[in-house]
């Protein structure tokens, strides 16, 4: 594949859109050309965190409620509010694990090291189509009694967000009943499942 020709949308917006212009060079098609748009954004990659706890026995997950615009648009009469584990954009210049602990802080109040952090399972595409996306998918073990408030980003969207303690059971069935909706947060509980 070539690319031949580039549109980035103009605009201060948090996404552009780009059109490329494409052609196919190999077999079994021979110089085929057509557009393609693409999504893009200055901070591309993402986090997700699982911060979780035991209490009586039990492994707890800390998840946020986030209103999400597109669901909004979408249809208006419809539930725009996800229950989502802890997650955010890389920042230029961040690597995931310094990404992971800036948002877990400014979503849940947890303070915790980087070295504390550990991979849970491979990074992802969530959208391969549409964008570029990497998202990178980190457990962490918390002490809940040590939370501070959660700063936030200063975004109207995490000043409406709240911050619930879920045992991990009740998360899963939530999944699987369709309450939590998703992907990336089904996606993490899941992995933490399998941790010991």
């Amino acid at each position: 594949m070539v690319l031949e020709a580039e549109r980035v949308g103009q605009g201060e917006g948090f996404l552009q859109i780009r059109r490329l212009r494409l052609r196919l060079d190999g077999p079994p098609l021979q110089n085929v050309a057509f557009d393609y748009d693409v999504v893009t954004r200055r901070a591309l990659d993402a986090v997700v965190v699982a911060a979780h706890y035991r209490l009586g026995g039990e492994r707890h997950v800390l998840l946020r409620s986030s209103l999400r615009p597109p669901l909004w648009a979408r249809d208006p009469a419809a539930d725009a509010t996800l229950w989502e584990l802890p997650a955010g954009l890389v920042e230029p210049g961040e690597s995931f694990a310094q990404a992971a602990v800036r948002e877990l802080f400014e979503e849940t109040g947890a303070r915790v090291a980087e070295d504390a952090l550990r991979p849970l399972g491979p990074p992802m595409l969530p959208a391969p189509a549409l964008i570029a996306e990497v998202q990178a998918f980190f457990e962490v073990e918390i002490d809940p009694s040590r939370l501070e408030p959660p700063p936030g980003d200063e975004s109207p969207l995490e000043m409406i967000s709240v911050l619930s303690p879920v045992p991990l059971r009740e998360a899963l069935e939530l999944c699987a009943s369709g309450r939590i909706r998703d992907a990336k947060t089904e996606l993490g509980l899941r992995r933490l499942e399998r941790v010991p």
